[in-house]
């Protein structure tokens, strides 16, 4: 091996900084509802003929922003909630969900007039295995109110010179109607330019194109289409130079999730391809680009290099994937002993490329 991306020992030095370190997270917070039907005690109903599932057991958890929340306080990291819930019941689960996680809620504001957002997930139970129904969502489609924007951003105003990061998710998939409006998108490019010793980072499902000055993460599909290339492919020569275009297009470092192949990450030293740690049995992918997002920032929140970072996201991801049915979690303990059992095949298989010739032009 002829060079040591991450030692042992860094990757616990870098880790123990996480409870030092603070991080506001900003975004669309849902409520992940999940309903458990057990299928022996269905009934039909008498006025449809319809089966009729039974809802024998629930469980909630933070979703989107959340999950990537979930995630930071499973390893120690003070999280800064920035966002909104509607004053329902969903909101209710939602606050009092984040509040036993240790989450600081004094930014995070209360619309009577928004939804909750929320995914209710149906999970049939039979013969001890439960599969997901058809998703029931529950969105905002409307924009938000000017009066709730103005007070979201002078909510991030007040936190940013307590965190040393910024992680915004965005969910929405109608414009300006979840947290990241337009205009809170460019307060965030603007703290970005004034706080330059602070890492901001975006995840945005439709709108990353909209974002500046801040570290993104992408998925190959997402990254594509924001090129206008139809049939992206996962060879070596295409994920590279998709790498390259996004670092050209932000001039801001790259994480590029690839699934099963890992992550391509970019910075003006090069690109970096990152594999991913190989999984045996069920894995569920829901919250694997989340669980990358948050322990890579909590990572270069405490000076990790990119490549540092990333392999700590690689490491977190790769635990949460074996979580069915449910928002993972991880602890320190565990990555410190998933890093310990795959430390060599790590470091021996990541490929770093330079710049070529039209990147540094």
């Amino acid at each position: 091996m002829s060079e040591e991306y991450l030692s042992q020992a860094r990757f616990d030095e870098i880790i123990a900084g996480f409870p030092q370190s603070s991080i506001a997270v900003i975004g669309d917070f849902f409520l992940d509802e999940y309903l458990i039907l057990d299928k022996r005690l269905s009934e039909i109903s008498l006025e449809t003929g319809i089966e009729a599932y039974q809802v024998t057991a629930t469980r909630k958890a933070p979703g989107v922003a959340g999950t990537a929340t979930n995630i930071l306080r499973s390893l120690d990291v003070p999280v800064f909630a920035i966002g909104f819930s509607g004053d329902d019941g969903h909101g209710f689960e939602l606050r009092r969900s984040l509040q036993d996680l240790g989450v600081n809620l004094e930014h995070f504001s209360v619309f009577a007039d928004r939804f909750t957002p929320t995914y209710t997930k149906p999970m049939l139970l039979e013969n001890g295995r439960e599969t997901e129904q058809s998703r029931l969502d529950a969105k905002n489609r409307m924009p938000l109110q000017a009066k709730h924007e103005k007070q979201l951003i002078q909510s991030l105003r007040a936190v940013i010179p307590e965190v040393k990061a910024v992680l915004a998710i965005d969910q929405a998939k109608d414009r300006n109607c979840g947290v990241i409006t337009d205009a809170v998108r460019a307060e965030l490019a603007a703290l970005a330019e004034q706080y330059p010793e602070k890492i901001f980072m975006a995840d945005s499902r439709d709108y990353m194109g909209l974002f500046k000055n801040s570290i993104v993460k992408f998925n190959i599909h997402e990254a594509s289409k924001l090129f206008g290339i139809e049939h992206p492919n996962s060879s070596a020569e295409f994920v590279t130079n998709l790498s390259w275009k996004l670092f050209e297009h932000y001039h801001k470092p790259i994480i590029l999730t690839l699934g099963a192949e890992g992550l391509q990450v970019t910075d003006r030293f090069g690109t970096s391809r990152i594999p991913a740690i190989p999984i045996t049995g069920p894995v569920d992918i829901v919250g694997a680009g989340d669980s990358v997002m948050a322990s890579a920032g909590a990572g270069l929140s405490v000076g990790a290099t990119l490549i540092e970072a990333s392999i700590i996201g690689n490491v977190t991801a790769s635990l949460i994937i074996q979580q069915i049915g449910t928002t993972g979690t991880a602890t320190r303990q565990q990555i410190t002993a998933r890093f310990d059992e795959n430390r060599n095949l790590l470091n021996a298989t990541i490929l770093v490329s330079d710049h070529p010739s039209s990147a540094n032009r």
